[in-house]
């Protein structure tokens, strides 16, 4: 059975992903135009909470862990080409971060 220590580097990832998206949701909140960053802050905070699923169905070593970190990937990769369209420092960060985990999650 596959489980935390097989997955460490992907959970790792997830866990540091859903934390920037949470951060980067926060502050699109206090942008000057939050209406033309609803969209980010929607997928960021759909991302952190597909990536905390995913970090803890892999630490549980779930038989689902592959298919949730499948969807985890694409939902990544959606937030990342939003935050892609927007110049703030915390987007730029977001997409980094999304990228990343997206990676990983891919090559489960």
């Amino acid at each position: 059975m596959m489980g935390y220590h097989e997955y460490k580097r992907c959970i790792d990832a997830c866990l540091q992903c859903a934390a920037v998206c949470n951060h980067c949701a926060s502050s699109c909140l206090q942008e000057a135009d939050v209406q033309m960053m609803t969209r980010c802050i929607q997928l960021d905070m759909e991302c952190a909470a597909l990536c905390y699923t995913a970090a803890q169905l892999m630490s549980l070593g779930s038989s689902s862990a592959k298919e949730i970190c499948s969807l985890c990937a694409k939902v990544c990769n959606d937030c990342a080409d939003e935050c892609e369209k927007h110049e703030h420092e915390h987007c730029k960060e977001c997409a980094d971060a999304c990228r990343y985990c997206a990676m990983l999650c891919n090559n489960m």
